[in-house]
């Protein structure tokens, strides 16, 4: 199925993560809203909103003219596909607006079970390119939340052809994040917090780990960085400048971050980007005042910044100081008194405001407090409330918290709420003595409102009868509903009197008609997913095989050396990927050999690919969404579906495998019930599993090497540190995480100790596994080689699983972990 062209209005989508959130979003000017339920969304912090609380939202929602979005935002496990197919049904009766959804097999089960209920691609989809918004609309989906990382440049790669408009338009309509936190990471594509923790943000359990301090160590050395610890924590996006080329490029929702954030927060950023959207809208030139700024450095803020929407720039993106809220800056810290310090503050201080001292250490353990005296430049603080000691002349210090800001804030949507804009109504009026007074409605957008008659005859009137304007007068009194009176006509036979209080009862029949009317009556089906999904199940291929995936040439030739049958190749230069290919087939081994594409294909970037297809592999290992489609066009490359397609239910499997894909690779994200629950729901031999890893943890535009290696903002100026230096980041335990630059510039960090999930190869085998995967890192030939004969033997039967466990461990410096399994 695929969605037509359509053009809906530009909004303001807030989050809401609680009735407070809600109520600050609609009073302050937002079109929609987006929240979650307390299963399958991306903010399981927040608080969400309850099953029994759902149809009141939406109606509240509905009552002032607002979009009701829920954010259905997480991976999906097999056995919870029948939990799934009852949220939708339920989502669908409570007349939600949409659903926002990262899961290719619950978006194919949406479109069986609610048909009409539409669909937004999330931003986990990882959507970059043309070509994923193209694979999203042949899923039926209706508007694509793009990936962060895209710049200007790049949206207006997005732009098709489109029959209804004398201009290019993106093949659907999209939405973009202008405001909030920037996570490090791709969305959807970061396992750090799976890898670390077994708390996947798959399934929206985020540790937060980017925001915590890292040291930098280069060639084996800890390199002075300073007071910047915080290596991987963004600023905080902030593009309302950018509304009018936004809106130029097609994009029709702007989205502002912050399920986990304050009411005040979603009031304060909802007031300022109104303005400008209206502005633009309106065509008037507009750009946020020092005051919009304030109000937004104020509510939550690391920094406010462009994000990637004007491009790369590593020195500015990331300004590895803190990774926790800030505010506005205050100043430095000129002298510190015993019980105070002197400031010339660039922004008002007023006692009881907020203050934190930016020290340069851990912000855990930093200073701060409310301002309890005032005299000239110098602040305040109650007896014991700091220590002063830790304070010195040339910190910087931070306004965190303004009470009078707060409290005009939450006066915003404390009472009670007028509707932004009212939907006109049209009615007509009819009747004649003796018989009932007849009131029809006609509403744009909604068909068959029923008209209302009243219980009481019209009456001639011998004074004051009932004239147009009378008429205007009572049945327009709509009060704080979403309707206002438009055109009223009357048809009324003479002069005809009905009373004042049946005028007031047809009124309010009519609205409560008007509102059922248009809430949505959308059909469902009954059938449960295995009913509409029933895969083939064929025979399981005969035997296991051990597959490879390299990263240097001298593994590749070990892999050669031991027999194995399927290579894949992973280099960080893919110019070399001609010369891996030459080197298997100069091996008489049958050796088959698979190229690795980058996880991230952004538009314009389809030359990484035409480079694989040039070094004429046995076949592709597919990453992202637009090699699906651009591979799909070669009959002689084999495709094998890698992690990155987040493949967690059969429903999903089935979808890559009907694109073309000879099999897939087993989501990270799934432990071993869960695996076993998806090899018992469709073949086997659709699946790969990774059972020997350093898990990719965080993946990212921001470039480490760049960012503090170089002054250069980009790969045109950074001189190419990463093609001289070993990188590592030492986490807070020690740990020293290896990081990875790859053709795009993007930085991948992989956790520091190997996991392996050879105890439970047993399990797996009698499942019908048979594809399993050893992913190799900075391994030496000679350390290549040990791995491989280790799985070898495990795929033989002449090793347990146990037993290799033991063994790699005592190879491994680091030791080996029994992994997220």
């Amino acid at each position: 199925m695929t969605t037509p062209l359509l053009r809906p209005a530009p909004e303001l989508l807030a989050p809401a993560g609680d009735w407070e959130c809600v109520r600050a979003a609609v009073a302050n000017g937002a079109d929609a809203i987006y929240f979650g339920l307390p299963r399958f969304n991306a903010r399981l912090r927040a608080n969400n909103f309850t099953e029994e609380e759902l149809p009141e939202l939406v109606a509240f929602c509905h009552r002032f003219g607002v979009k009701a979005y829920v954010a259905f935002n997480t991976l999906v496990f097999t056995g919870e596909l029948d939990a799934a197919a009852d949220y939708l049904r339920l989502l669908n009766r409570a007349g939600v607006d949409a659903l926002i959804v990262q899961d290719v097999g619950l978006i194919r089960l949406a479109a069986h079970i609610t048909p009409e209920l539409p669909i937004h691609a999330s931003t986990q989809m990882t959507i970059t390119s043309p070509e994923g918004v193209t694979f999203a609309r042949e899923l039926g989906i209706e508007r694509v939340v793009l990936a962060r990382e895209l710049s200007l440049r790049e949206l207006k790669k997005f732009a098709v052809e489109d029959p209804d408009s004398t201009v290019p338009r993106p093949a659907l309509p999209l939405e973009v994040f202008v405001h909030g936190a920037l996570c490090v990471a791709y969305s959807g594509q970061c396992l750090t917090s799976e890898s670390l923790g077994q708390r996947s943000a798959n399934r929206g359990e985020c540790a937060q780990a980017c925001r915590m301090p890292y040291e930098l160590v280069v060639d084996g050395a800890i390199r002075d960085l300073g007071d910047r610890r915080y290596l991987l924590s963004p600023q905080d996006l902030a593009a309302v400048n950018e509304i009018p080329r936004l809106l130029e490029l097609g994009v029709v929702s702007f989205k502002i971050e912050g399920r986990l954030k304050a009411p005040e927060y979603v009031a304060a950023v909802c007031q300022v980007y109104r303005k400008a959207i209206d502005a633009a809208l309106e065509q008037r030139a507009h750009e946020a005042t020092a005051a919009d700024r304030y109000q937004l450095e104020m509510t939550f803020s690391r920094g406010l910044y462009s994000g990637w929407m004007h491009g790369v720039n590593h020195q500015e993106l990331v300004s590895a100081r803190f990774g926790k809220k800030r505010g506005p800056f205050a100043g430095r810290i000129a002298m510190v008194g015993r019980d105070f310090i002197e400031l010339n503050a660039e922004v008002p201080l007023n006692l009881g405001d907020g203050i934190v001292f930016d020290t340069g250490g851990d912000t855990n353990n930093e200073q701060g407090g409310r301002i309890y005296q005032i005299k000239g430049n110098r602040f305040f603080f109650q007896h014991r409330h700091l220590d002063f000691d830790r304070l010195k002349p040339g910190d910087r210090v931070w306004k965190t918290d303004d009470p009078a800001l707060e409290k005009r804030l939450q006066q915003s949507f404390s009472g009670k709420i007028e509707p932004r804009r009212r939907q006109p109504i049209a009615l007509r009026v009819s009747g004649r003595a003796g018989e009932p007074m007849r009131v029809e409605a006609i509403v744009p957008g909604t068909a068959d409102v029923p008209g209302v008659s009243s219980t009481i005859p019209l009456q001639v009137a011998r004074t004051a009868p009932l004239t147009t304007e009378k008429l205007r007068e009572h049945l327009g009194r709509f009060g704080d509903t979403l309707y206002e009176l438009g055109e009223l006509t009357q048809t009324l036979e003479g002069e005809l009197i009905l009373p004042i209080g049946e005028l007031n009862r047809l009124r309010r029949e009519l609205v409560f008609k008007i509102d059922a009317a248009r809430q949505s009556h959308r059909p469902e089906s009954p059938k449960g997913w295995r009913e509409i999904f029933a895969p083939p199940r064929n025979e399981a291929a005969a035997g296991t095989e051990l597959t490879l995936l390299c990263r240097t040439m001298e593994q590749v030739d070990a892999a050669l050396s031991r027999g194995v049958k399927t290579i894949y190749t992973d280099f960080e230069d893919i110019r070399r990927y001609k010369d891996a290919v030459a080197l298997v087939r100069g091996h008489a081994t049958g050796a088959s050999i698979f190229l690795a594409t980058p996880r991230i294909q952004k538009a314009g970037e389809e030359g990484f690919f035409k480079l694989i297809e040039k070094a004429a592999p046995d076949g592709v290992l597919i990453r992202n969404l637009g090699a699906i489609d651009y591979f799909s066009n070669n009959g002689a490359l084999r495709r094998h579906g890698d992690f990155s397609l987040n493949v967690a239910n059969p429903i999903s499997a089935g979808h890559f495998i009907g694109k073309g894909l000879d099999r897939v690779t087993i989501s990270y994200d799934l432990n071993i019930e869960q695996v076993l629950d998806l090899l018992a729901a469709a073949p086997p031999p659709w699946f790969e599993l990774t059972l020997h890893q350093h898990m990719p943890m965080f993946h990212m535009e921001h470039c480490v090497f760049a960012a503090f290696l170089s002054k250069g903002t980009s790969a045109l100026d950074c001189g190419r540190p990463c093609e001289k230096h070993r990188v590592s980041l030492r986490d807070r335990v020690g740990m020293e995480h290896p990081l990875r630059a790859d053709v795009g510039c993007r930085n991948t960090l992989f956790n520091a100790v190997p996991q392996t999930g050879a105890r439970f190869f047993s399990m797996l085998e009698n499942a019908g596994l048979r594809y399993f995967r050893v992913e190799l890192l900075e391994e030496s030939a000679a350390q290549a080689g040990e791995v491989i004969e280790a799985y070898q033997a495990l795929l033989a039967g002449t090793q347990g699983g146990e037993e290799l466990w033991r063994k790699l461990r005592v190879q491994s410096q680091l030791g080996v972990t029994r992994g997220t399994l």
